[in-house]
């Protein structure tokens, strides 16, 4: 019974491990990869993934390396220097999550408790979004204004036209969903005309115009929601102050 559990925890863990060191961020390379094909994006995210791995592997053997070093007589406690550093990171970050959460929440209840603090709080929350909402159109604009030069200098001959018609159906699609918005200074930079030099370029632009469009409508759902909230927060200190003549308080009692 002891070694099925043994063997239950360690298949577990395996498992965990499995997916948030290699599945999870696999799938995450190949949503954000640019590419037109599914092998090209598993591609693109294996490469983006291997150079991560790479990176902070080559960080860690630097370390261990200078441990040994500084300290030769190790007498196998090794392995127990990486357990400790494991647990370590464990128990730190499990109590910095919940130290977060064990004083955001009551300092978030007291500071909405005081509606004169909390309107402030919202419009400097609308001011720097607005000003995030600028620079993110700005953005949607270039990356919008780059495809379209792009593809109108591209001939229907050209070996790279079907890519550029998937990002022409894709910029369609952008503005079926949303007519309103209508582009605005957007410029084309000194390289922004050498995205049709191969299959990578144009996967580059694709993921550039996916990216900042994405990027746009965040932030004005971000905007929409401080406003709203600042709108209704208004609306509650107004009915607050007529409560009298309206029975507003008396209707919440």
């Amino acid at each position: 019974m002891l070694g099925l559990n043994v063997a239950a925890s360690l298949i577990y863990l395996d498992y965990v491990i499995l997916l948030s060191r290699a599945v999870v961020p696999l799938i995450q390379g190949y949503e954000d990869a640019g590419d037109f094909t599914v092998t090209e994006r598993l591609k693109t995210s294996v490469h983006v993934n291997l150079v991560f791995y790479l990176i902070v592997g080559s960080i860690g053997l630097i370390g261990l390396i200078l441990l040994i070093t500084m300290r030769r007589d190790w007498n196998g406690g090794v392995l127990g220097f990486a357990m400790a550093c494991s647990n370590t990171f464990g128990l730190v970050t499990g109590a910095f999550l919940l130290g977060f959460g064990l004083s955001e929440i009551p300092r978030s209840l007291w500071k909405n408790a005081d509606w004169t603090f909390q309107h402030k709080r919202l419009s400097h929350k609308i001011a720097k979004m607005a000003v995030k909402l600028d620079e993110a159109h700005q953005n949607f604009s270039n990356a919008i204004v780059v495809a379209q030069a792009t593809s109108n200098q591209m001939s229907k001959r050209d070996p790279l036209r079907p890519y550029m018609d998937v990002i022409d159906k894709m910029l369609a699609q952008m503005f079926k969903e949303d007519p309103s918005f209508k582009p605005q200074g957007g410029r084309l930079g000194e390289n922004d005309m050498d995205y049709d030099a191969d299959d990578k370029a144009m996967a580059t632009l694709r993921r550039q115009l996916r990216v900042a469009h994405e990027e746009y409508y965040r932030y004005k759902s971000e905007y929409m929601s401080f406003v709203l909230e600042a709108l209704e927060l208004e609306d509650t200190i107004k009915n607050y102050e007529r409560r009298d003549a309206t029975g507003w308080y008396a209707f919440l009692s």
